[in-house]
């Protein structure tokens, strides 16, 4: 009867990162508001840049809004803020509304990162809350490589993208009620919360400095290759957006059969060697990729890339804890802040991009990815 009740709390916790997830549609949704509003990439690249700029901005005042309110009421407010950001497309569809639009999305994902976590470890103690971590990550994972299957069938059987808001706005609404109604006990014990200061601080140490870029560049990588893949299909092998877009869902599955592989690895070798290993992979992974014209050999090599960077954002956060322990609380807020990547390098893809096609803004990754095999070189064995 216990196992139920704690099943009946952490299934509606759980299905949360299904919502977290959302925030990945904007890959997608990048291409079909280019296509449909004529923009050039560095004008379609900063609807990414609208959504992960907020991790810069919110991390830290929702780990205070937390405090005050409770995990729980900071989680459902998340994703009313989703809510309405997937309504907003709907209600009138301009390029500048698509901009707040995305950035309320950016704005209820930060919410949501900072606050389900801890969330989750309200319902899940002890060993079982590592294992339940990875499956709200798998869970995500489904929620993103769904993302651009869903615009694709919209586009196709219903004739409009769009639809895939109101699908969302439908799970979204379904998520937060199901948390509402699910009582789950808090803990009346007030942590010590972060400042911007305390965190700004921590950047004094050099090596924390690496990580808090190591993060920027692992994220900028991801939601570049997110953005760019499809473009970079449509131009390399003469694919409609349609079918380019599943170049992204294919991305989303390696990084989630990555993950997995992953955890049962790291089990075995150090995380310096496997950070190591992955990040030389995927550097011969993009460079082969550039190379290719055959469909089936880039989409290979965009499995192999998007399976190499998998686990690098878990190790580089993990480093940056164990570095300075004491300082948990703070590091944390910064490496959330870090994933703000998001937000700086794909509009420097899109400069690129205009200038030299989508194989030279994809280069600037390759860019990044020589940052984090510097880091890997750097990082010191557990």
């Amino acid at each position: 009867m216990k196992n139920e009740n704690s099943l009946s709390k952490l299934f509606p916790v759980l299905f949360g990162f299904f919502i977290m997830g959302f925030v990945d549609v904007v890959g997608i949704s990048t291409n079909y508001v280019k296509q449909d509003f004529h923009l050039s990439d560095t004008l379609a690249n900063l609807l990414p840049m609208m959504v992960f700029l907020w991790f810069a901005v919110f991390s830290v005042p929702t780990g205070l809004l937390m405090n005050s309110i409770g995990r729980k009421k900071t989680v459902v407010l998340s994703m009313a803020v989703t809510f309405v950001a997937m309504l907003v497309p709907l209600i009138s569809y301009q390029f500048e509304v698509v901009l707040v639009a995305f950035a309320l999305l950016g704005i209820g994902n930060t919410i949501l990162q900072v606050s389900l976590n801890p969330l989750l470890a309200n319902v899940v103690r002890g060993e079982r809350l590592t294992s339940s971590l990875t499956w709200g990550q798998f869970i995500k994972a489904i929620a993103s490589f769904l993302g651009p299957i869903i615009a694709g069938f919209a586009a196709a059987s219903l004739h409009n993208w769009k639809m895939l808001f109101p699908i969302f706005a439908v799970i979204t609404l379904v998520s937060s009620l199901w948390l509402l109604v699910t009582p789950i006990e808090e803990s009346t014990v007030r942590g010590k919360t972060s400042s911007f200061g305390g965190c700004f601080a921590l950047l004094k140490d050099i090596t924390i400095l690496m990580f808090f870029l190591g993060i920027i560049c692992v994220v900028g990588i991801d939601v570049g290759l997110n953005i760019t893949v499809p473009k970079f299909l449509m131009e390399r092998c003469g694919l409609g957006l349609g079918k380019a877009g599943l170049g992204t869902s294919l991305y989303f599955i390696a990084r989630t059969s990555g993950t997995f592989i992953g955890a049962i690895l790291l089990v075995k070798f150090s995380p310096r060697k496997f950070f190591l290993v992955s990040m030389i992979l995927a550097i011969a992974g993009m460079l082969l990729m550039l190379a290719m014209h055959s469909l089936w050999a880039i989409l290979v090599f965009v499995f192999i890339v998007g399976f190499a960077v998998a686990n690098v954002f878990s190790i580089i956060f993990s480093a940056a804890l164990q570095k300075k322990p004491e300082r948990a609380n703070e590091i944390s807020g910064l490496m959330i802040m870090g994933v703000a990547g998001g937000a700086v390098i794909p509009p420097l893809m899109g400069v690129v991009s205009d200038a030299l096609g989508q194989a030279g803004g994809l280069a600037v990754l390759l860019g990044a990815m020589v940052y984090l095999l510097f880091c890997a070189f750097t990082l010191k064995e557990a």
